[in-house]
């Protein structure tokens, strides 16, 4: 584990190295009260069968990085996509990764992309958000109540520094009224790269609308909709989001392989 100042913040970073020279990194996006930890040991496991190296991260506000200082922005997952997530590939070197973005990573993947068409080389996408829907806003409020009454902050402690701080920076913005226009779909159109979308058929937070308005504005996206499968397909349904992921990655270097222009 180690550390970089990106964007005025110390985050904290773990790297894989990778196995074959010739394969992208895969930076990981976790979740919006994700960490570091709480990828567990799919990141390895994803490395392992594709070769890549990859970087995982704890955003600002998360996992033991800084903890925030203030209450969130609306534009606070486009100042991720926009400008902390560039400086930090440029502070370790990477070029034309594969962003593994979940939730709330995924819509940053998002806007990374759409930013910097030619900076990626794919998407994998968990249960990414492009618009603000009745559903994610209804659970998003339920977790404050569990939140207040269950061991959630418990839970959540054994992978923040500030649980309560982080647990608040996510769940006041989603419910400040101002964000229910948050709408990232104007990033769709300028994405080029292939991508992947992963979806749990039993997702408390968001629904297929969000695959769909993905599919129709990116040419080339991949879907997968899993059944028995909640907001968290990699912990849920390891094993197929494992098979997909590496599938897909093995597309990836081929298309490099091939040098073809998508």
């Amino acid at each position: 584990m180690s550390a970089l100042v990106v964007d005025g913040r110390r985050l904290e970073i773990l790297q894989i190295p990778a196995c074959r020279a010739d394969a992208p990194t895969i930076v990981f996006l976790h979740e919006g009260l994700g960490s570091i930890s709480q990828w567990r040991d799919f990141p390895a496991l994803l490395a392992e069968r594709t070769g890549c190296g990859a970087v995982i991260y704890s955003r600002y506000g998360h996992g033991y990085s800084d903890p925030l200082d203030g209450p969130r922005d609306v534009d606070y997952m486009h100042r991720e996509g926009e400008v902390v997530l560039p400086a930090l590939l440029a502070q370790l070197g990477i070029s034309r990764p594969i962003l593994f973005g979940h939730s709330d990573g995924g819509s940053i993947a998002l806007i990374f992309a759409g930013a910097y068409p030619d900076a990626a080389c794919g998407l994998i996408l968990e249960a990414p958000h492009v618009f603000v829907e009745d559903l994610s806003v209804a659970s998003i409020a339920q977790a404050k109540t569990a939140f207040a009454a269950t061991d959630l902050a418990a839970k959540l402690g054994r992978h923040h520094a500030d649980a309560a701080a982080t647990f608040r920076g996510w769940n006041d913005i989603w419910l400040d009224p101002r964000f229910r226009a948050w709408n990232i779909e104007s990033s769709l159109v300028a994405i080029r790269v292939p991508v992947l979308v992963i979806q749990g058929d039993d997702d408390e937070y968001g629904t297929a609308a969000q695959v769909h308005t993905i599919a129709n504005a990116v040419a080339n996206t991949q879907t997968l909709f899993l059944s028995q499968c909640g907001h968290a397909p990699h912990r849920d349904r390891r094993d197929a989001v494992l098979d997909a992921c590496a599938s897909f990655v093995q597309r990836i270097i081929r298309i490099a392989e091939e040098d073809v222009v998508i």
